[in-house]
């Protein structure tokens, strides 16, 4: 078990196999009884949400559920209003919490609703994709997407606590998988070099889906040292976002769900330290060391879908640029990273597709 300590908010995160079946449990030494809201998705839902539904009942807790359709599509004012339709015919109140059942897009989509509901009501985090288990589903940020940006429209609301159980991953798709582990790449590259070489003697996705309990618990380490640090990603929290500048553009551009969100990050991390490499911020070599990790993890170095023009647009609509100018995450070492200040003119020079 890990602990996320904040100024104004503890809680817990529970890594462990077949703890889906204990959420009624967990849920018990969180809240007094009430109404509570499984949001889910629906391929999500045939899978587990009568496992979570029945254990949070036998803990005396009332559940009613709201299933959205699967994929980043959902992610939208236009779902958060069924949300708030859903909760508000259901009579939920300030008192009352929601279950965010599901990948990235449900968890974020969750607690952005649970967040904005009433002026926020509570709310817990039960990721079942490896993307959302080691990242998304902890640190507080929720958003939903717009027609001009990824994550445009959010807020920032912790959990009461999250639940991970490596078991669900065996249902998901090996795209889903490396969709997680190039997340897991990039905690590794930015902020721990032990991570990072443990990576490198793992065989492949399967070996690392052996070990997942440890990869896991590791990969949140690094971003709960940075939550802890910077909540509201005003300073050194902005290296997580390696990768992801140009990685979120890619997935706007191509159309959301077309290439995924991991995909577009590996893709991201290499077009920005290759050029970083080129113009010597970041070391000699480290785009080919990059390239061979994510290369045998089987995730994309680039895409056939690439408009440096459209790129452009999208990062500077993004709610990362401000001003005339863009703070970019690159690395220092392997194992390290820093945050630069480009001017948006010189942008275009990290979107340049040759040397992918």
């Amino acid at each position: 078990m890990l602990n996320v300590t904040l100024k104004d908010h503890c809680y817990d995160i529970v890594v462990e196999r077949g703890c889906l079946e204990k959420t009624g449990s967990f849920l018990a030494q969180l809240w007094q009884p009430q109404k509570i809201a499984i949001i889910t998705d629906d391929r999500v839902a045939p899978l587990y949400e009568e496992t979570v539904r029945q254990s949070v009942i036998a803990a005396g807790f009332e559940v009613v559920t709201h299933v959205v359709p699967e994929g980043e599509a959902s992610k939208s004012l236009a779902e958060a209003e069924n949300i708030y339709s859903f909760l508000a015919e259901a009579g939920f109140t300030r008192s009352d919490g929601v279950i965010a059942l599901g990948g990235g897009v449900i968890g974020d989509l969750a607690a952005f609703a649970a967040s904005t509901y009433m002026r926020g009501i509570h709310f817990i985090q039960i990721p079942t994709t490896l993307l959302a288990q080691v990242d998304s589903s902890i640190g507080g940020k929720t958003a939903v997407n717009t027609t001009k940006a990824k994550n445009l429209v959010g807020t920032f609301s912790q959990p009461d606590g999250v639940l991970i159980d490596p078991d669900v991953l065996q249902t998901l798709t090996m795209r889903r998988v490396r969709e997680g582990i190039a997340e897991i790449i990039k905690s590794a590259a930015i902020a721990d070099l032990d991570l990072w070489e443990y990576l490198k003697d793992l065989q492949d996705e399967a070996d690392l889906l052996d070990h997942t309990e440890y990869v896991i618990e590791e990969t949140l380490k690094v971003k709960r040292q940075v939550v802890e640090e910077d909540e509201f990603d005003n300073g050194n929290r902005l290296i997580l976002n390696f990768g992801h500048t140009i990685g979120h553009a890619i997935e706007k551009t191509a159309g959301y769900g077309v290439i995924s969100h991991g995909e577009g990050v590996a893709i991201g991390m290499l077009a920005i330290n290759r050029h970083a490499e080129a113009i010597g911020l970041s070391p000699v070599g480290s785009t080919q060391v990059l390239k061979e990790m994510i290369e045998k993890f089987h995730l994309p170095t680039t895409s056939d879908i690439w408009d440096e023009q459209m790129l452009y647009e999208a990062i500077t609509h993004d709610k990362k640029a401000r001003g005339n100018q863009l703070k970019l995450i690159l690395l220092d070492t392997i194992g390290t990273a820093k945050i630069v200040t480009v001017p948006l003119t010189k942008l275009k020079d990290y979107l340049h597709k040759e040397g992918l």
